[in-house]
């Protein structure tokens, strides 16, 4: 049986945030922007300039779903979860298979998008930050692809947790860099490739992973990324004949809750879920709720919802997941917050370890642990709604990476 551990703010929803940011600048509202050091402005208002000039290329998006369908694999499934809502009880429950993509997860969408920018700029050498490894495995792909020289940053304790995907990415060419500073995880990963990226802005491009940073990353990555929405609507409709009832998906950056919930906004019926990690609880500091437990900052170029003490420090943040604890939240979701159009909760580690077992055991699909946080939320949500409504949970990742960590948990040993 699943904990009733979970964690929410609910918001009066008044004129909820129906996708129409940022504006020029980067915002989404207050939140988002540009701040960060002016020898990098050059480069960003670069980016800016050619993704907005790309992105009008009907040639440009030709070669990104190309690369999606033949060498990625989409598009992706979308299935019924039988024994799932049966074990549940309540709605349908369907499973949005972004863990079948090549590399395993939804990093690809992203990185496919971006690699073509690199391209087109004539950059010679890619870097990215990784935490949980999908990233980087994504990112050392496309650059094995297009033939690109790679260096991905990756935090000391991440890559212990994470070593099968630290393997994957030198067997593609990839230099892993591990960052000793502060905990070694995703956090630190990023400033460390912030640094790289300042020193070499003129040959590098930084290939970020996530919904976060300065713009214009959160509105890219987001583009990148809606393409799982783009299907998971069509795929329900010939499914069910109608839109679903509600949408789950995990929150780390916040990439995969985007691209899952972007083309869903101007539905206001469709209720939306993004479930951040909990970790050990969300009153004793050892957890990644960004929204749930923080407050509005600066972090990595953006203004967004932090984790942070009472003089502004950054903490730490804490999940079983690689990729769930990062301190923030991308800009877009704090908008989705405080418009009330997305529900924001809190899913512990024990909640998350229960909900891979009980995939695992139901349907024969092992989750990454960072999905696991949504399915845990999507079962109390269906027992809460009746048998004739559906849910639609984006499984961002497979387990495999997770199994070491699981296993360790299970038996009494924490991170």
């Amino acid at each position: 049986m699943i904990k009733q551990v979970f964690k929410l703010k609910r918001y009066k929803m008044t004129q909820a945030y129906t996708g129409n940011g940022p504006d020029k600048k980067g915002f989404f509202g207050k939140f988002g922007g540009c701040y960060m050091p002016e020898s990098l402005m050059p480069a960003l208002l670069e980016l800016d300039q050619i993704f907005n000039t790309v992105r009008n290329k009907t040639e440009f998006w030709d070669e990104y779903r190309d690369i999606l369908t033949n060498f990625v694999g989409r598009p992706s499934p979308l299935f019924f979860a039988k024994n799932l809502s049966a074990y549940a009880g309540g709605a349908k429950i369907y499973l949005k298979r972004e863990d079948l993509n090549h590399t395993g997860a939804h990093k690809i969408n992203n990185c496919v998008g971006q690699i073509l920018l690199a391209k087109f700029m004539g950059k010679k050498r890619i870097i990215a930050e990784t935490g949980a490894g999908q990233h980087g495995v994504a990112t050392a792909t496309v650059c094995a692809l297009f033939k690109i020289e790679c260096t991905i940053y990756m935090g000391k304790k991440d890559i212990h947790r994470q070593q099968l995907n630290v393997e994957r990415m030198k067997f593609l060419g990839a230099k892993v860099k591990s960052v000793e500073k502060g905990r070694g995880t995703l956090k630190d990963a990023m400033n460390e490739a912030l640094r790289d990226w300042i020193s070499n802005v003129d040959t590098t491009y930084y290939l970020l992973g996530t919904g976060a940073g300065p713009h214009p990353y959160p509105t890219m990555v987001r583009e990148f990324q809606k393409v799982i929405g783009i299907e998971a609507r069509n795929q329900i409709l010939l499914k069910e004949n109608k839109l679903p009832d509600a949408l789950v998906a995990c929150v780390g950056g916040g990439s995969n809750s985007l691209g899952l919930m972007y083309p869903f906004l101007k539905d206001l019926n469709v209720r939306m879920f993004g479930i951040e990690a909990g970790g050990k609880g969300t009153n004793n500091g050892e957890h990644a709720a960004s929204i749930s437990k923080g407050r509005v900052g600066v972090l990595h170029g953006n203004l967004t919802y932090l984790l942070q003490d009472s003089d502004g420090q950054i903490l730490e943040g804490h999940s079983i997941s690689a990729g769930l604890d990062y301190p923030g939240i991308g800009p877009e979701h704090g908008i989705l917050f405080e418009t009330g159009r997305v529900t924001y909760a809190a899913v512990t580690d024990d909640d998350a370890i229960r909900a891979f077992e009980i995939l695992t055991k139901e349907e024969g699909i092992i989750p990454a642990l960072e999905s696991s946080h949504a399915v845990a939320y999507a079962i109390k949500l269906a027992k809460e709604m009746h048998s004739e409504q559906t849910i639609i949970v984006n499984l961002s990742g497979r387990g495999d990476k997770d199994l070491n960590t699981v296993k360790k948990y299970l038996s009494g040993v924490t991170e």
